[in-house]
């Protein structure tokens, strides 16, 4: 099965070949390192950028205006807030336009912890995205979904954010990309540069096939009475893990919502789940003050006050101004499975 990040290269080449990708560009991006994290190896459109981030956003939306359709990397979501100002302005490009003109953008970034990081290389966006009306934004937790998102987000008119949980880059699927060869080192063999001199290198890609995922649509990754979860990227194998051992330890089940989506996010699931169970969890790694969480937690209080059996939940990262690159800090700045169990725990058991 393909890693999340080889299913990223695979959309992006399905894109160049398929969608009408005309540059994948950034820092790095182009040969011969093909990104930080390898997502842009052999890719025929890739090239390397300054390291200007304003200039990368800002030509990419030339690019798009242009009639080009771009896929942008910012090397590091920590990187991302010294452009917000562009970011807002290529959010609002279709609405001022009254809807005439399209800006059919991607950026994609990693996003979260989970590498030791530390200060510059931890931080999560997803909260800060949320708040640039215009945009789209996605967040995917497996190979599948990032593969079915990133060809989604290639295809759409508007400008859309692809947030890559980094410490997820590296996990095989379970699910295979369609025309993904069966063998994973047969597939590593035809598309991971290898390592040292790659000047004479080159991808043979299989023949992958077209898989959308439809922005603004969850999936159910557990299914269950006894309370809901609702999470997204890094967080969500580790739900998962929790609803596992806790179905085992405790035997409550639980519906385990992965949002793929931050904007548009899919409320007409998180509704008729929590009207189905009435008790509710929302898990991320953001910092907890002015999370993108906070606001799915007031509008279920506000439309579901009186379907909720219990208080909900809300688990995220502390408060603090970055992650410390001792492991021992990152493990305490932002939640681990025993913290998810817990909570999980703790609204199923809590009486009515």
């Amino acid at each position: 099965m393909a890693t999340l990040v080889q299913a990223v290269r695979l959309a992006l080449h399905y894109g160049e070949e398929h969608l009408g990708v005309t540059d994948v560009f950034g820092e790095d991006v182009g040969p011969p390192l093909g990104g930080v994290f390898t997502a842009t190896q052999g890719l025929k459109t890739a090239w390397n950028s300054p390291l200007d981030e304003r200039g990368i956003i800002g030509t990419a939306m030339g690019i798009a205006y242009a009639g080009g359709r771009p896929v942008a990397e910012i090397q590091f979501c920590d990187y991302g807030f010294n452009i917000i100002d562009l970011l807002k302005v290529a959010g609002n490009q279709r609405w001022s336009g009254a809807g005439q003109y399209g800006l059919p953008m991607v950026v994609m970034t990693p996003s979260g912890s989970g590498i030791r990081g530390s200060l510059y290389h931890s931080h999560s966006f997803e909260s800060w995205a949320s708040r640039l009306a215009g945009w789209k934004i996605i967040m995917p937790s497996n190979a599948l979904d990032a593969y079915g998102l990133m060809l989604s987000a290639i295809a759409d008119p508007n400008p859309v954010l692809v947030l890559l949980p980094k410490a997820l880059l590296r996990v095989r699927g379970e699910q295979k990309i369609p025309g993904e060869p069966d063998d994973e080192k047969e597939l590593a063999s035809l598309i991971d540069a290898p390592v040292g001199d790659r000047r004479e290198w080159r991808a043979r890609w299989p023949d992958v096939q077209p898989y959308f995922v439809p922005l603004g649509v969850a999936s159910l990754a557990r299914e269950g009475d006894d309370a809901t979860v609702v999470s997204y990227g890094r967080m969500l194998p580790l739900c998962v893990q929790a609803a596992d051992e806790l179905a085992t330890e405790t035997g409550k089940h639980y519906d385990l919502l992965d949002l793929r989506s931050i904007f548009p996010y899919d409320w007409k699931a998180i509704s008729a789940s929590v009207r189905k169970t009435g008790r509710l969890v929302i898990v991320n790694e953001d910092t907890e003050v002015t999370n993108f969480g906070e606001h799915l937690l007031r509008r279920v209080i506000d439309e579901h006050f009186y379907d909720l059996l219990t208080r909900p939940r809300f688990l995220a990262g502390k408060h603090v101004p970055g992650i410390g690159l001792n492991q021992v800090y990152e493990q305490n700045s932002v939640p681990q499975l025993a913290d998810v169990k817990e909570a999980m725990r703790a609204v199923a058991a809590e009486k009515a």
